[in-house]
C-alpha cells in the first residue's frame, strides 16, 4: 500500500517536471542531478514521520576495535555522500547535523560509525555526519572545532538541529532520540563511566544538542579553551546567561557507553579553564561564532564529511580574552 502511494506521488512529480517551470529547471540537470532533483520533489510530498519511531528499545553495545570501513559501508547501502541519510517513506521531523571533534581516534570513529548510522536511520532521522579534525602538532581546541563544524554544516544543508558529540560515546537505547527540543539538550547525562549518574549538576559535556536559533543566540562555543577541559562548562554558563534552560532525557533511556582511552597528546589541561568559565557572560558576544577564523579542507566520504582544519595554536589569544 505504501509503495503504491509512493508510485502515485511519483507520477504527479513527473507531471510537475513536465510543466514549463519544471522543464526549465530540468533542462539544466542531466543524469544523476536530474534523478536527485526528482527525488527531492518526490520527498516533499510524503507525510511526516511519527513523533516516536517504531521498534525502538535497548541496544546491545559491544565496543569493537577492529571494525573496518568496508563492513560499515556494506551494512549501510542507502547512505549518500557525506554520511547523509533520510527516511524513504516519510519526512523527518528535523534535519540534523552531527558534529564530531576529532584527532587520532580512528578506531573510536569506526566504532561510532558502526553503531550510529543504523541507530540514526532507525530513528528516521534526516542527518549528516561531520568529522572535524584538527591538524597535528597544535594544542587541541574542542570548542573551536565544534564552531567550525557548525559553520560548515549550516552552509551545506538547511539543518534545523545541531548535535555536538564526542567520538567515544555510544548510546545504549534507541529511545534516546537524537533530536533538538525547545531548550538546549544535554544527552550524555547517563554514562557508564560515571555509573549512569551526573558527576555534578552543571555538567554539559559529551553530547549536546542545539537548534540553530539557540546556538546562534549564545554565539556558539568559546574559541579560547586550548587543551583539555572547561569549554563544556563554559557553554553551560552561556546557556544560563542568555536565559535558556537545559533539558535532559530520562536517565534510564539516556544510558551511554564510553570507550575508554588515554588522554591524547596535545590535549593536556592548561589550568586556565576556571578563570575563563567564571567570565563567560563577559565574553559571550565577542568570543565564539562571531570571532571564528580557520583554514579548511573538506572531503566528502560515503560515511561522513571530513573537515580538516587549521585553527591556529592559541598564541593569538590575547590576555583580554579572559
Amino acid at each position: 500500500m505504501m509503495q503504491k502511494q509512493i508510485q502515485e506521488q511519483g507520477d504527479s512529480v513527473e507531471e510537475t517536471i513536465a510543466g514549463r517551470k519544471g522543464m526549465e529547471q530540468a533542462l539544466n540537470r542531466t543524469g544523476k542531478e536530474f534523478v536527485e532533483y526528482k527525488n527531492e520533489l518526490l520527498h516533499k510530498n510524503v507525510s511526516e514521520c511519527p513523533e516516536i519511531p517504531p521498534d525502538l528499545g535497548p541496544l546491545d553495545i559491544r565496543l569493537l576495535y577492529n571494525t573496518n570501513l568496508l563492513t560499515i559501508l556494506s551494512q549501510n547501502p542507502n547512505l549518500r555522500p557525506g554520511g547523509r541519510s533520510r527516511p524513504q517513506y516519510c519526512r523527518a521531523l528535523q534535519k540534523i547535523a552531527i558534529i564530531i571533534p576529532f584527532r587520532n581516534r580512528e578506531s573510536h570513529l569506526r566504532t561510532w560509525l558502526y553503531y550510529m548510522h543504523p541507530f540514526l536511520q532507525q530513528q528516521q532521522a534526516d542527518y549528516g555526519v561531520y568529522v572535524v579534525e584538527q591538524i597535528e602538532d597544535t594544542m587541541f581546541n574542542r570548542g573551536k572545532l565544534m564552531n567550525v563544524g557548525y559553520s560548515i554544516a549550516s552552509k551545506d544543508y538547511d539543518y534545523s538541529c545541531f548535535i555536538f558529540s564526542d567520538v567515544d560515546i555510544i548510546p545504549m537505547d534507541g529511545r534516546n532520540l537524537y533530536r533538538c527540543s525547545k531548550n538546549p539538550r544535554h544527552m550524555a547525562n547517563s554514562v557508564d563511566k560515571f555509573n549512569f549518574k551526573l558527576p555534578y549538576n552543571d555538567i554539559f559535556g559529551g553530547i549536546v544538542a542545539f537548534t540553530k536559533e539557540h546556538f546562534k543566540k549564545l554565539n556558539g562555543f568559546s574559541n579560547v579553551f586550548w587543551g583539555w577541559g572547561g569549554e563544556d562548562d563554559e557553554l553551560f554558563q552561556r546557556v544560563v546567561a542568555v536565559g535558556l534552560k537545559v533539558d535532559r532525557p530520562d536517565q534510564t533511556i539516556a544510558r551511554s557507553k564510553m570507550i575508554s582511552h588515554k588522554r591524547d597528546s596535545g590535549n593536556e589541561s592548561t589550568g586556565k579553564s576556571f578563570a575563563l568559565i567564571s567570565k563567560a557572560h563577559k565574553r559571550l558576544h565577542k568570543d565564539g561564532l562571531s570571532s571564528l577564523n580557520y583554514i579548511i579542507s573538506i572531503t566528502s566520504h560515503k560515511l561522513y564529511t571530513k573537515v580538516t582544519v587549521d585553527i591556529g595554536n592559541g598564541e593569538e589569544v590575547s590576555p583580554k580574552a579572559d
